[in-house]
């Protein structure tokens, strides 16, 4: 240790989350790498989380354990473990999850052997509420919980670690939707130069965007993380309602109302704001912007970007009118220029 910090901080937020908050403790606490501490964040939970919680507090001095006088949102809450951070290194943990023993030991080694990386992860095992493994469905090409519901395989792209900035960010854009690397181990210093998590749903991708352009990503392709998939985590919360994500939008100025929040647009935004926050050459410049451009109009994006922006300035404008999401791929040629239209005059008046 250096000074008696730690050279690992680990930020827990947590809301809610007595179902599964000390499974998750105990994986970290066994792990073979030791010097780290324990930044629990909760986020005014309502159930056994602060009993929990304490209860390990007693057992481990590595935990410090704060609770806020209310709920500010997910994405506030996962800001202020790291404002709360020491250490050289840092990682965010759900408290839902669960590590191989050997997950830390593994990742600090490889930061530590190698100054340009700047985020380790592993590759990643999808388990259910019970720590069981899902079934993977060949037909489907996808894994199946045991209530039928799938989830796409994670991904693991395979130039994260390119010299070329560029081409790190094309892999963020491009091959990214799970976001597992979010959960890595990251160089503090460098996770203080971002934006970190904004209060808008994929500010986690924006995160990853912006890193990739500070540095390379290294995977240990043991699978040494487990990721639980259950009906009460975010992903699930984020699909019903975006009021999980920050008490009040950070956007009131563009928009007036915290709930007509903009994901797909204010993604964008950020996607574009991290390459001219970040210094790279103007080439490496020029190339990121070609490939958000090249995003942008393939895949379907831009046709995304038009219906979401379409569906919710109706609603705010005839809130008695509730809009229903339309796939773009359902959209006539004649709605599409429509929706085109509106969005463009939208975002020049903005």
């Amino acid at each position: 240790m250096n000074n008696n910090k730690p050279r690992l901080s680990i930020g827990l937020p947590v809301y809610n989350g007595e179902r599964f908050i000390g499974k998750a403790l105990d994986s970290i606490l066994t792990q073979t790498f030791e010097d780290f501490e324990i930044i629990i964040s909760d986020n005014h939970s309502t159930d056994r989380t602060q009993e929990i919680c304490r209860s390990y507090l007693a057992k481990d001095a590595r935990i410090r354990y704060y609770r806020n006088p209310e709920n500010l949102g997910a994405a506030p809450n996962y800001n202020r473990v790291f404002e709360l951070s020491t250490g050289e290194y840092f990682k965010w943990v759900a408290c839902d999850d669960i590590w191989d023993s050997n997950y830390l030991e593994k990742c600090i080694k490889v930061l530590d052997s190698d100054s340009s990386i700047v985020l380790c992860h592993s590759h990643t095992v999808l388990i259910d509420e019970n720590g069981q493994k899902l079934t993977f469905d060949t037909k489907k090409d996808c894994f199946v919980n045991k209530y039928g519901k799938t989830f796409r395989k994670p991904e693991y792209p395979q130039k994260l670690d390119s010299l070329k900035a560029h081409e790190r960010y094309r892999e963020i854009l491009f091959e990214i939707r799970w976001c597992f690397q979010v959960f890595g181990v990251i160089r503090a210093d460098v996770l203080k130069k971002s934006l970190l998590i904004e209060p808008y749903y994929g500010s986690d991708k924006v995160l990853l965007a912006e890193l990739s352009l500070l540095g390379r990503f290294a995977e240990i392709s043991e699978p040494f993380f487990f990721r639980r998939c259950h009906s009460e985590q975010s992903r699930a919360l984020a699909s019903k309602t975006g009021s999980w994500i920050a008490k009040q939008s950070a956007f009131p100025h563009l928009f007036g109302f915290g709930k007509f929040i903009f994901p797909r647009l204010f993604c964008l935004g950020g996607y574009r704001r991290v390459i001219f926050r970040t210094p790279l050459s103007w080439e490496e410049r020029s190339l990121c912007l070609l490939t958000l451009a090249f995003w942008l109009f393939k895949q379907g994006n831009w046709g995304r970007l038009c219906s979401e922006i379409y569906r919710k300035l109706n609603r705010l404008i005839k809130p008695e009118l509730e809009v229903q999401s339309m796939p773009y791929e359902q959209v006539t040629p004649t709605e599409f220029a429509t929706i085109q239209q509106t969005t463009l005059t939208s975002v020049k008046k903005t």
